[in-house]
């Protein structure tokens, strides 16, 4: 080692000494300071943007009235959850079920058996149901935190139903270019393309607004038949099959107002119903179905001659050639009251509605969907004073 650098080494030992406490601070110092930095970096990291550091996120008051609302609903229903819960297990108790495995079936089977009721809407029997099928769904928030609103249609009142009708007029216009498409190729429309819609019919305005959970009125209601009308009666609407279906109700889903009843058997052996309260205007009476059969009708200890008019008779033996049990049946009608048409309109639906017990459900449904099983509840309409009749009016005369 040079002389040079020895010296230097002895000059600078007594500074060493001296500054070494002030260093080894300033070191700690840095340290700690680097420590905060990259703890206010990760802080930062946390965030979206640089407005959350300076001052909270202000909530609009469209959305604070949406949180204290949806609150209270989510509350009502969680307390409605609870006491149907704890109605449905007394209810299985009181059956000797289990009230594990006590599904809704069972309780509507249950309520029909401890509350028998005659009275003929459904809607007015008793029954007990989740909270989530009585009380309608409520629409999710529309309008993010800022009150800014997230559909392009938020201020038309109904985006729902608005939306619906935006995308079946694109759907129309996509079947007009689609159909122009096909002239210039100089193709023909697919035969076996079309839809059949004979086995179900549009939403009712009820139901419409359950799935679009939105109240709508009466001529938008129309508007919407009308549109999805023009919709599927063009040439190539299979495009659109998903979407008309979703707003089609199968006519084969409708209950029916009573079970099905399994049938009798007399001491021969043969399988009966009886069918009760036949009822078409003032005509009352009830249809007794025997099978196997050999396709007598008896009404009123007579045949079919019972009636004198062609019309009758075709009517008391339609739903027996529809099924096609026209040679395999026995029928046996007692009938009294009104005349010839209420009588037939009585027995035919008396027949038709025995002989559910022997179809299958296919023809069960076809049975339905030709309106065999739909009671017929129209009546004479009564006289109104200052007239000659229900609606005849007299003669107008200028002069």
């Amino acid at each position: 080692m040079s002389l040079a650098i020895k010296m230097s080494i002895k000059c600078a030992l007594p500074y060493t000494k001296v500054f070494y406490p002030i260093i080894q601070n300033r070191i700690t110092q840095i340290s700690n300071y680097s420590s905060k930095v990259k703890s206010s970096d990760q802080n930062l990291n946390d965030f979206t943007d640089w407005e959350t550091l300076s001052k909270k996120k202000k909530i609009s008051k469209a959305m604070k009235a949406y949180l204290e609302r949806a609150k209270e609903h989510d509350e009502f229903m969680k307390k409605e959850k609870l006491q149907f819960d704890i109605g449905k297990r007394h209810l299985a108790n009181m059956m000797g079920e289990d009230p594990e495995t006590f599904t809704q079936k069972d309780v509507d089977r249950a309520i029909e058996y401890l509350f028998p009721s005659g009275i003929y809407d459904p809607a007015a029997r008793p029954m007990m149901k989740p909270p989530e099928e009585v009380f309608p769904a409520r629409k999710a928030a529309e309008f993010d935190e800022a009150g800014r609103p997230h559909h392009f249609l938020f201020y038309t009142g109904k985006p729902n139903f608005f939306k619906l009708l935006y995308d079946a007029a694109e759907n129309i216009q996509n079947l007009y270019a689609f159909s122009e498409k096909v002239v210039r190729k100089k193709a023909t429309a697919d035969p076996n393309g079309s839809l059949d819609f004979t086995s179900s019919v549009w939403f009712t305005k009820d139901q419409l607004e359950q799935a679009l959970v939105e109240q709508i009125s009466d001529l938008e209601y129309d508007n919407f038949k009308l549109v999805m009308e023009r919709l599927s009666s063009m040439p190539y609407s299979y495009k659109c099959k998903e979407f008309i279906e979703k707003y089609r109700n199968p006519l084969a889903i409708q209950k029916f107002a009573l079970e099905i009843p399994k049938p009798s058997y007399d001491e021969n052996g043969r399988a009966y119903i009886t069918t009760y309260e036949c009822l078409r205007k003032k005509a009352r009476g009830d249809v007794t179905i025997r099978s196997p059969g050999t396709g007598k009708i008896t009404i009123n200890g007579q045949d079919l001659t019972y009636f004198e008019d062609v019309q009758s008779r075709e009517q008391v033996i339609f739903p027996l050639i529809f099924t096609g049990l026209q040679d395999q049946v026995d029928v046996e009608c007692n009938i009294e009251g009104g005349g010839p048409s209420g009588q037939s309109g009585a027995i035919r639906w008396g027949i038709a509605w025995g002989l559910r017990s022997f179809v299958d459900k296919q023809m069960l449904e076809s049975m339905q969907v030709a309106g065999l099983l739909t009671r017929d509840h129209r009546r004479r309409e009564r006289k109104k004073p200052g007239q000659p009749g229900a609606r005849k009016k007299p003669t107008w005369k200028k002069r």
